[in-house]
């Protein structure tokens, strides 16, 4: 992928289970790959500017370096702070002033690895809902059965509970990131559920599925089951949080088991490790397709700007990959264009 123009984006280099090396070896890696980029580093400048010498960045061409600028801060939310804590009094935090660029307008797009609650508490504040949104949601894409395609999947956690319109909501704009971010035409869309049949699920997930198949211009294709997530029966799966949430972290999981399993049975006999070692290459090729870092990047849709979640402890390539997402939606307008399908829906009610 190449910019088609300069492009800026705040990072909040301090957020994150790895520090700040890993943010800044991956800012470094993006202006080698995308010559056109502009990153703000936002954070402690001496731990920045640090670091940056240790990746070949002389300290004399930090003032005049066309594609990196450091914007100084004091204050770092950590992992284990409340979100109401780092919103009401972590004002000049990295999280913080990455999210009050944006606003300014003087980036595009912010990027973080932080603490989840309090980014989306933050970003929540600071940029607000796009008109008629009702709650911005979390969205992420996940690996299939076609190595060619992935699912995008929300709520990922930032609603405990929705109501029907919130979820149909959420299928609007889950439809909107597939068709602009992949460019799939007419995106299929399902809801998850406990099962297939129409008269199966709660009494929230049956309106919503009313008022999707209602609407034309979305294409609804009926209720999946958490086993078909991976099966490419759909382009976007619409969940609330809780939900989304339980089934992200139970799939990380069985697939964490699945791979310590293997391992344990390739060396358990001297024919297993003879067996391991013919099939390895294939074995690590396989992983290498569901690695999570390949699909790092965590979107919080429905805002008045671009706001991308990598998860807490990436390393430099996942956290690049979070960045390239954050481009890709900057590029393709993804709020403007959530903004202009939310309008047409209540202007057609």
């Amino acid at each position: 992928m190449s910019l088609n123009s300069n492009l800026t984006i705040a990072l909040d280099v301090m957020g994150g289970d790895q520090g700040p090396f890993i943010t800044i070896s991956s800012a470094i890696m993006a202006i080698k790959k995308w010559p056109n980029l502009h990153l703000i580093l936002c954070g402690d400048e001496d731990i920045i500017t640090d670091i940056l010498i240790r990746l070949k960045i002389p300290k004399d061409k930090l003032v005049t370096h066309t594609q990196l600028t450091i914007f100084p801060t004091t204050e770092i939310v950590n992992m284990s702070d409340k979100p109401i804590v780092a919103l009401r009094n972590k004002k000049d935090s990295s999280m913080r002033k990455a999210l009050d660029l944006v606003h300014d307008g003087r980036a595009q797009a912010c990027v973080s690895a932080g603490n989840t609650g309090a980014l989306l508490s933050i970003a929540h504040f600071v940029l607000k809902n796009i008109p008629g949104v009702e709650r911005p949601a979390l969205i992420s894409s996940l690996p299939t059965h076609d190595k060619e395609k992935h699912v995008f999947m929300l709520d990922l956690g930032a609603n405990v509970f929705c109501d029907s319109h919130v979820l149909y909501q959420f299928g609007l704009m889950g439809s909107v990131m597939a068709e602009q971010v992949d460019g799939i035409e007419k995106p299929r869309i399902a809801l998850l559920n406990m099962g297939e049949e129409d008269i199966k699920g709660s009494d929230h997930i049956k309106l919503a599925a009313v008022e999707l198949s209602e609407d034309k211009d979305i294409n609804y294709v009926g209720f999946i089951e958490g086993c078909d997530i991976f099966s490419n029966k759909a382009d976007v799966i619409v969940c609330d949080g809780f939900v989304g949430n339980v089934a992200l972290k139970t799939c990380e999981g069985v697939a964490r088991l699945v791979y310590q399993k293997s391992k344990t049975a390739f060396s358990a006999s001297l024919l297993a490790k003879l067996f391991g070692s013919l099939i390895k290459p294939s074995f690590k090729r396989l992983f290498k397709t569901m690695n999570p870092d390949q699909y790092n990047g965590a979107s919080l849709i429905g805002l008045r700007g671009i706001v991308v979640k990598s998860h807490g402890n990436a390393n430099s390539q996942a956290f690049l990959a979070a960045i390239e997402e954050a481009i890709k939606e900057v590029e393709r307008q993804v709020p403007e264009k959530i903004k202009s399908s939310i309008e047409f829906g209540l202007a057609n009610k």
